[in-house]
Parts: structure tokens; sequence; C-alpha cells
């Protein structure tokens, strides 16, 4: 009896902690229904599509990214060609501007001595000729001797295209081509209009309009195939339709040349850029 007396205590205490763990929360229970959640959860989310759409976004922006970057290889390979053809042609127009000058200095000094020769009544002139392309003589004969021109010109014509040509010797391009302009329309049929429109298409090519250049170079061909002027035309019309881009025509233009006037130096130069290497 005394040994139930001892152990009732400790069997009381006994079943108080095992009924106090059936009423508590079983922790593996816990965690069971919390995966069960989240499984809902993705159950709902995928039911719903977003997944799918998530996916079909991720390929339209990847899409994107690959078409964006084949356009900035496009862009940088053009702005590659660009510059090339950009420094190309600022080398073009630095010689060309160089040679410019060393041309309007010989007709300067042709068109001074005409004046002299003029004005000692000679009637005859020093006999030099009109000059070519970027300070090369052009092909043609005695007859088209700037001499010759001024001396069948009024003095008012000779002020006039001196004027437009001092502003071309002097780089102001902008006040030349407006000064062979007014005199083009003054004086359309003067001796010196094959002049003043060639150093015209000059101005425009040096100022980069080269659309404005090749139609004043055509019209000295077309009007005045004859001239001192010809060869330069054609020679700067092949270089000009070039620079545009149209270079089968340009080649055309300068194989023309070769043929119309061998031998000169404008041929050579011609043959020069049609066979850059010599070959």
């Amino acid at each position: 009896m005394r040994a139930l007396r001892v152990l009732a205590p400790a069997a009381a205490l006994l079943v108080t902690l095992l009924s106090g763990c059936a009423t508590g929360p079983d922790p593996t229970q816990v965690r069971l229904d919390n995966l069960d959640a989240r499984v809902g959860k993705l159950e709902q989310f995928v039911s719903n599509g977003s997944l799918v759409q998530l996916a079909q976004q991720q390929n339209a922006l990847q899409a994107e990214v690959q078409s964006l970057r084949g356009r900035v290889d496009s862009l940088q390979e053009h702005d590659r060609r660009f510059s090339q053809q950009q420094r190309a042609l600022d080398a073009d127009l630095n010689k060309r501007m160089g040679a410019l000058e060393h041309a309007t200095a010989a007709e300067s000094a042709a068109i001074q001595a005409a004046q002299s020769s003029a004005g000692a009544g000679s009637g005859t002139g020093a006999g030099a000729s009109s000059g070519g392309s970027s300070g090369t003589p052009s092909a043609g004969g005695g007859s088209n001797s700037l001499a010759g021109m001024m001396s069948g010109v009024s003095p008012t014509q000779q002020s006039v295209y001196q004027q437009a040509f001092d502003a071309l010797k002097s780089g102001s391009y902008s006040v030349a081509i407006s000064g062979f302009k007014g005199f083009l329309k003054t004086y359309p049929t003067s001796a010196l209009a094959p002049n003043a429109e060639y150093w015209l298409g000059e101005a425009h090519y040096v100022n980069q309009d080269f659309g404005q250049a090749e139609k004043c170079f055509r019209i000295v061909l077309k009007r005045w195939p004859d001239s001192g002027k010809a060869a330069a035309a054609m020679f700067d019309l092949g270089n000009t339709l070039i620079a545009q881009g149209r270079t089968r025509e340009g080649h055309a233009e300068l194989e023309k040349l070769v043929k119309q006037f061998p031998g000169t130096d404008l041929a050579t130069r011609a043959e020069h850029v049609l066979h850059p290497h010599g070959q």
C-alpha cells in the first residue's frame, strides 16, 4: 500500500504531461501543412498561365536584345565605312583646294598679262592657256587662250569676272559662286562664259555641293565642247561622280577623257584614278 501511495503522484504527473503533448501542434504536421499551402499557390500560379506569360516575355526580350545588337553592329560598320569615305573625301578636298590655289594663280597671271597687253594695244595677249582642273593646263589650242578671250570682252565683263575670280582665289567660295552666277546671267554669250561656268563648278565642288558641281561641268561640255575648259570639265565631272558614289559613271567619263585627249597631263591623271596601283 505504501508503494502505491508513492507511485500515485508520479503517475498523475505522467498523465498530465501526455495529455499536454496530445493537445499541442505537431511540428512535422505544421511543415507538411506549409508545404501543401505553397504547392497550392504554385498550382494556382501555373493554372493562371503566369509562368507561360513570363517565359514568353523573356523570349521576346531576348529576341529584341539580339535584334538591337544586330542593329548596333550594322550601325558601327556603317559608321566605319562612312568615316573612311569622309577621310578620303577630306584628303581629296585638301589636295584639290591646294591645287585650286595654284590654278587660280596661274589664270590670274594670265589675266593680268592679257590686260597689260590690251592696255599696250597689242591685242594679242600672252597666249596663256585657260588652265585646267586643279592647276593642270587643259587641252586646247591657242584660239582658246585666256589672253585671246580677254581681248574680246568689254572692260566691264572683265571687271565682273575678275571680282568673282578674286573671291575664288581667296577661298570665299560662296561669294565666288554668287559672282560667277551673276556673270553668266548677265553675259551668257561672253567669251569668258566657259571659264566662269567651270570655276563655278569648282567652287561648288570645294563646298561639297557635288550635285551643282556636276551640273556646271556638264554645261561646259555641252555648250562649249571645244573650249579650253572641256578636258578639265571632263576630268572634274568624273571625279565629282565618284565623290557621289557613282563610280562606274565617273570612270566612264575618265576613260572618255583618256581617249579624246591622249598624252595630256589630264589624261595621265585620269589613268592614275582609273588604275591607282598601275594595273
